[in-house]
């Protein structure tokens, strides 16, 4: 049995690897992003907001004595490698990866969801405000992603439609 503070500690690192993996799924979408110039501001502003979402977690793991877990974090780091090393594979790799994408912001969004319940759960202020500071972020990104799917899959079928226009990226 655990108590609501042991579970909110191993919630919050594992909210620590998703960030980890975020991160580099992110940097690596925007690196290769050459031809989607609004898509590629909202991946490079997202990755400033997740830079600041592992500084709360950090700080929250800090508070409770606890650390991020290197395994976990390796594991995220290793997921996000090979999503990005198989995106450069796909002749669409925009469209995969922006769908890729507005899945993972779901993920997180109810990450955040369970970590502000265990929060709350467990009488932990910080962590609630940390978490409830986070989540508005990950479904703004969310939202983003979904209203700017069609008018990007447009963009990449007129693109893809052109010899003389590179759509892929």
């Amino acid at each position: 049995m655990a108590t609501p503070q042991e579970n909110l500690l191993d919630w919050l690192r594992d909210a620590h690897a998703m960030e980890q993996q975020a991160e580099s799924m992110l940097k690596a979408q925007s690196k290769r992003l050459e031809h989607y110039p609004e898509l590629k501001a909202r991946i490079d502003e997202h990755i400033q907001e997740t830079l600041g979402q592992q500084e709360l977690i950090d700080e929250c793991l800090s508070r409770l004595g606890g650390g991020s877990s290197t395994i976990k974090d390796m594991t995220g780091r290793l997921m996000a490698f090979g999503q990005a090393v198989g995106g450069t594979l796909m002749s669409d790799e925009v469209i995969k990866g922006a769908m890729a994408g507005y899945v993972f912001e779901n993920v997180e969004i109810a990450a955040y969801t369970v970590l502000i319940a265990a929060a709350r759960a467990a009488g932990d202020r910080e962590t609630l405000a940390a978490c409830e500071r986070i989540l508005p972020q990950e479904i703004a990104m969310a939202e983003w992603l979904l209203a700017h799917l069609p008018e990007l899959t447009e963009a990449f079928l007129v693109r893809s439609e052109d010899p003389e226009l590179e759509a892929k990226k």
